[in-house]
């Protein structure tokens, strides 16, 4: 719907009317420079349950993060971290402008990879709304946030398409994994086709995609002050439909979100059906950013009591069972099983000898992480980086947890970074538990991809994460290891082996968020501030977690 922001058109218009509008005229309106006021980012979930009568988005403060532009060709040196510009930006800068798709006339996100020496082309030419995330914050950080409102503004208005998939209709709030413009030079008519999951490999929906939605929302409104966006009738409609479908009453007794095998960044059979991490972190993390921005009127006051409620079950769920750390592994190993009541202590029911035999290896005395899932009788023991370095960015992490994560990824840098950062999870599973979990997945295999394999798109959530802890050193370490061959290798999706040493097999080149992950890591190291739009602190006023096992005493 490219006239969202304007007052006077309707949310219910058809498909057809709303292509007609122009894009351009939603830049008309001025940017809103805002008083630097207390930040409803950082207002207490209690307070919010009480029931305060506040302002709307006005009352958050430091709305308005404005951020020093950075050059797409030599960025400023930063006195600070002798920062010096490398000779791959301004590449890297030509190749991400290379990928913009056009909407009659105006850009609208990314494709996902720009490799045509690929035979098969499959989906790598869409706009996907989680790749574009790394995109979306390189033309925030360079100052050009025009092109992210427009992509906000486009998948909104696929959103209120109707979603069917073989007879069966998806939940309204139900954000797309991708879309395509298709250019008519004929007709000179652009066309957009969206897909829900339907044309998607193992047709399942993307539960993230929602998330992601509403954190580049608050990431856009952040970065430029401009607070119509987020206001605007059909956003907060957005956002309350994405919110409907994951704040739902059902059976279950967890404050989690169920979500099935392919609904995240690992789109294939992986064993993360249940509770995946990555999922709940951008769960907590989109939860947070809505309550930043819904109104207090009639329909935002209820989704607001309902978001607090559930922010305080599940910060005590994850910090509580989906944490690990030495002394909290050693607990699991000894514990006792076909316990019953409110008295049991494992309240799961997992059977020690379920622990696999590399984690006591892999577990440093000084450490921890977010565990990859959890659910009756079965704990997923794999690390997996998306998700703790999110549970950092949103605080859903401790800064006592945030600090340990830190610690693992310096005691098992080998592991988890090696050669090229960063590994998607760790370790690949193998041989005839390959088979089982993966469906014999040839894409798949060990190190390789989803199970193992080394993305350079997380280097961006690396390095947000170590200058959130205080550790801008690690970043810095990375990044330099990542400029030792992205570009010499032509921005590969993703590496293969133990170390990442190697191109993977069946990888794109100029994958977009590879290029779009690296610039963003290096503006961020460059000015620190820039962290501002993709950072939550923590609520103070929360209650505190009683912290039964902690790394950092051992």
């Amino acid at each position: 719907m490219e006239a969202l922001a304007m007052k006077n058109v309707s949310s219910h218009c058809s498909i057809a009317d709303i292509d007609d509008y122009d894009l351009s005229k939603l830049l008309d309106k001025p940017r809103l420079n805002v008083d630097r006021q207390r930040s409803f980012d950082e207002r207490s979930l209690s307070e919010l349950s009480m029931g305060l009568n506040r302002g709307s988005v006005e009352n958050f403060e430091n709305v308005y993060s404005p951020v020093p532009r950075s050059g797409y060709s030599t960025p400023g040196s930063s006195s600070r971290l002798s920062f010096e510009p490398h000779p791959m930006i301004a590449e890297a800068w030509e190749a991400l402008r290379r990928s913009l798709v056009y909407f009659k006339g105006q850009p609208v996100g990314t494709i996902a990879a720009y490799d045509h020496a690929s035979e098969e082309v499959l989906n790598y030419d869409q706009v996907f709304v989680r790749d574009f995330v790394p995109s979306a914050l390189a033309f925030l950080m360079n100052g050009e946030p025009d092109i992210v409102k427009n992509f906000l503004l486009k998948t909104l208005q696929l959103q209120a398409w109707e979603k069917r998939i073989d007879r069966f209709k998806l939940g309204e709030g139900a954000m797309p994994a991708s879309f395509k413009v298709l250019h008519d030079p004929e007709r000179k008519t652009d066309t957009v086709v969206a897909d829900f999951g339907e044309s998607a490999i193992g047709r399942v929906a993307p539960v993230d995609s929602g998330f992601w939605w509403i954190i580049l929302l608050r990431a856009y409104t952040k970065s430029t002050g401009d607070l119509s966006l987020a206001e605007s009738a059909e956003c907060q409609k957005g956002m309350r439909l994405i919110l409907a479908l994951c704040l739902s009453e059902g059976f279950d007794t967890f404050p989690t979100l169920l979500c099935a095998d392919g609904c995240s960044m690992i789109d294939r059979r992986m064993g993360i059906y249940g509770y995946p991490i990555e999922i709940q972190a951008l769960f907590f993390m989109a939860l947070r950013c809505a309550l930043a921005m819904l109104k207090h009127d009639a329909q935002g006051k209820e989704f607001i009591e309902r978001i607090a409620k559930r922010l305080n079950a599940l910060t005590f769920h994850m910090r509580s069972y989906f944490w690990l750390d030495f002394r909290q592994l050693n607990d699991i190993y000894r514990y006792k099983t076909e316990e019953y009541s409110h008295t049991a202590v494992n309240k799961f029911n997992v059977i020690p000898d379920s622990i696999p035999e590399w984690v006591f290896d892999f577990m440093p005395t000084r450490g921890g992480y977010f565990i990859g899932n959890i659910s009756p009788a079965r704990m997923d023991f794999r690390w997996f980086a998306l998700g703790n370095c999110v549970a950092i960015l949103c605080s859903l992490a401790t800064p006592e947890q945030s600090a340990a994560i830190m610690d693992l990824i310096e005691e098992r840098w080998e592991e988890l970074v090696g050669e090229m950062p960063l590994k998607i999870c760790y370790p690949a599973i193998e041989s005839h538990e390959w088979r089982i979990v993966t469906g014999c997945d040839p894409k798949n295999t060990r190190w390789s991809y989803h199970n193992g394999g080394s993305w350079p798109v997380l280097l961006w959530l690396l390095t947000a994460a170590c200058i959130k802890t205080g550790r801008p050193q690690i970043a810095r370490r990375a990044i330099d290891l990542a400029e030792t061959r992205l570009l010499k290798d032509g921005w590969p999706e993703y590496y293969d082996g133990k170390l990442g040493r190697y191109i993977g097999k069946q990888a794109r080149k100029f994958q977009t968020w590879s290029i779009a992950g690296y610039l963003v890591a290096k503006m961020m190291l460059e000015d620190p501030s820039h962290l501002g739009m993709i950072s939550l602190e923590e609520d103070k006023l929360m209650k505190p977690l009683i912290k039964r096992s902690s790394s950092w005493t051992c």
